[in-house]
């Protein structure tokens, strides 16, 4: 009788970028980059059973829709059991999570990086996160930077590396989240994504602006400064995904006091960004809301880029909104993942 060992694995999502598009790295080559926009709550859980003696493709995965989970499963096993000497094995991979599929939330990124530490934990290891990367590009070409925490860094997703750690911390954020297209999920594999072999000079000098820009708005805390390179980079992204309430999204969000919006470059989530320091933050994010739902914009949720512990406003805002109605998502890990018309939040 073959024993199992069991490895458990967390991984958080992210609420689209700030910035994305062709950078510079230190050596000055050219990379498709991004920055994410963090967000607290809903992720993947990864349970690994390891059964010692099996055969490597002898690997299950529950659901089995979660085919880019189960690869990264088979390259960590043999990751870990390369660091061990041991021989790869077999074993189950098991997942659940509640994040919307096809919004440009991290879905996937995040099952494949809850599926490695799952692994490498079942090995008695746990892996440096430039291995977890690495593995995760492996798995998925492209990874968002998830296996990072929460620190705001330009990272070369196609590359599994960080171009540039931007600082500590974003400046101060509230959110207040929604869905561009209804809420309709995108499919992410059949957009174009910025590739560095066809940036012109042009684009690459737009990007490094926005990215000097960005890195000054993390040094001096500046929300205004970091929602107007938010802005910037999500009108640059309507040239791919061309978003008919773009237009609508920034007029009501620049009438409500925000600094900025911000979208997902390969998905349908938003965010109209607020300085909590503003005066009247209240009213804004309440005639944000309506504003919303007056141009049909569902609202999703609203949230911070710092601790509601440290700012009372911040628990009370973040119960504003409407109810979420009609989610369609997993009743249970082994129902294959289906994609919610509205964000699961």
């Amino acid at each position: 009788m073959i024993h199992g060992v069991t490895g458990t694995g967390q991984a958080p999502c992210h609420h689209g970028e700030i910035l994305q598009g062709v950078f510079l790295d230190a050596a000055g080559r050219r990379c498709a980059g991004l920055v994410t926009l963090p967000m607290a709550g809903p992720g993947s859980s990864a349970a690994f059973v390891r059964r010692p003696g099996a055969e490597p493709e002898a690997l299950t995965v529950a659901p089995a829709d979660r085919t880019k989970a189960a690869r990264a499963a088979v390259l960590a096993v043999a990751e870990c059991a390369r660091r061990t000497g041991q021989p790869p094995c077999g074993g189950e991979l098991r997942l659940t999570g509640e994040i919307p599929v096809g919004l440009g939330m991290g879905s996937s990124s995040s099952d494949v990086i809850a599926a490695v530490r799952a692994v490498a934990d079942s090995y008695g290891l746990r892996l440096e996160p430039s291995t977890v990367a690495g593995l995760a590009v492996r798995a998925e070409l492209a990874s968002d930077p998830l296996m990072l925490g929460g620190r705001p860094v330009l990272f070369a997703q196609r590359e599994g590396r960080v171009l540039e750690v931007l600082g500590p911390a974003l400046p101060p954020l509230v959110v207040v989240g929604c869905a561009l297209g209804g809420g309709k999920p995108v499919d992410t594999l059949s957009l174009p994504t910025p590739d560095a072999a066809d940036a012109d000079d042009g684009d690459v000098r737009a990007c490094e602006r926005l990215r000097a820009l960005l890195r000054r708005a993390v040094a001096t805390g500046s929300a205004e400064l970091l929602g107007a390179v938010a802005t910037a980079s999500a009108r640059r992204g309507q040239q791919v995904l061309g978003h008919p309430e773009f237009d609508a999204l920034t007029v009501l969000a620049r009438r409500a006091g925000a600094v900025g919006v911000q979208i997902a470059h390969s998905g349908a989530v938003a965010g109209v960004l607020f300085d909590p320091a503003a005066p009247g933050l209240r009213r804004r994010v309440r005639g944000c809301l309506r504003a919303l739902d007056a141009h049909g914009i569902p609202a999703t949720r609203t949230f911070t880029t710092f601790p509601a512990t440290t700012a009372p406003l911040a628990k009370e805002i973040s119960h504003h909104g409407p109810a979420h109605r009609g989610v369609d998502r997993p009743a249970g890990p082994d129902t294959p993942r289906r994609p919610a018309r509205l964000p699961a939040l």
